[in-house]
């Protein structure tokens, strides 16, 4: 009897806590319901998650130490500040291509009383989960609107030095290896307005899946351009139907980071660690008090696909630029 009573205490104590929770998080449920059905398209990965995913990073990136500093700028980040002042956000070209999410999300939001940055954060979070092989993020919420637009040049552009890249990203709060880590995002990743005659063109050869793949072909030698090859945002691509972000290569290539970069390949658990970990910076700094539902988040597929080089390719094509280590066998 003493038994049974303890296991029913327990059960109490367990249910009571649950009760005190599901009213903080249970519109996330409901939300999540009607995100999945009407942006994702039943939960698959496709072109509106992936819009979802870029807008996390271009909302949260609009944070800077040095602005702070100065005076000119404070707060920012994860704050919904690119759908409260769209207008303003959506003329800078850095955020080209997010105009039907933002204004998707806004009416999310609006719907259900909740901030923007919250929904941006909530949404992200949730396209992430529809794409096999990822990592499951966690979603606090209780972001206040933001207070004003974030100021220009903070998005990283993808002609951006490696130098440019990483001191936009310290000026915003995050490591050299936290920025590797989140360029992850680009394994799920296509490109549409950096060259129009070829939209769509994946930045690795599993766009369906995040996974370790980007970061090897990233380092695989450039041949050519799929398209006209005319902006400084591209480099030469290893193969005719990938595409490839000049930053991205920079990165891949840079003392900084090359060793980083190559340590993601053949490892996807740590990869998915390090990514899980930069978007909870991305997405909770600078704020306080946030209630964590990250139960809400479904859990992601896991991927069964192994990595391997692209058909014709193999180690001869690679360039190594961590001459430290070993490069891993696959």
């Amino acid at each position: 009897m003493r038994a049974c009573y303890l296991v029913l205490s327990l059960l109490a104590v367990f249910v009571a806590g649950m009760t005190q929770k599901a009213p903080e998080c249970g519109r996330w449920y409901t939300i999540l319901d009607e995100i999945q059905a009407n942006l994702f398209n039943e939960g698959r990965c496709g072109n509106q998650a992936r819009e979802a995913i870029r807008l996390t990073f271009h909302d949260g990136i609009g944070r800077s130490a040095a602005l702070q500093a100065s005076g000119r700028f404070g707060g920012g980040g994860a704050d919904g500040s690119i759908i409260k002042f769209a207008h303003t956000e959506l003329a800078n070209p850095a955020n080209d291509g997010l105009e039907d999410v933002v204004y998707a999300l806004k009416h999310f939001a609006d719907n259900h009383n909740v901030s923007y940055g919250d929904i941006i954060q909530f949404a992200g979070a949730v396209a992430l989960s529809n794409c096999p092989g990822s990592p499951r993020l966690a979603f606090h919420f209780g972001r206040p609107q933001a207070i004003a637009p974030s100021p220009p040049n903070l998005v990283p552009s993808p002609s951006d030095s490696a130098e440019q890249l990483l001191a936009r990203m310290e000026d915003a709060g995050f490591t050299a290896d936290d920025t590797v880590a989140l360029l992850a995002a680009h394994s799920l990743a296509v490109q549409r307005t950096i060259d129009p005659s070829i939209p769509g063109t994946p930045l690795d050869s599993t766009p369906g899946e995040f996974d370790a793949q980007f970061y090897l072909e990233m380092l695989l030698k450039g041949t050519a351009y799929p398209g006209k090859g005319h902006s400084s945002a591209e480099a030469k691509s290893p193969m005719k139907h990938e595409f490839r972000l000049a930053s991205d290569a920079a990165v891949a290539r840079h003392s900084s980071t090359a060793c980083k970069w190559q340590s993601f390949i053949g490892d996807q658990r740590g990869l998915q660690a390090s990514f899980r970990d930069a978007m909870l910076k991305l997405a909770n700094q600078g704020f306080d008090d946030l209630v964590d539902c990250s139960d809400v988040i479904p859990i992601p597929r896991r991927s069964n696909r192994l990595l391997q080089y692209p058909t014709g390719k193999n180690y001869s094509d690679i360039e190594q630029f961590c001459p430290d280590v070993p490069f891993p066998g696959l």
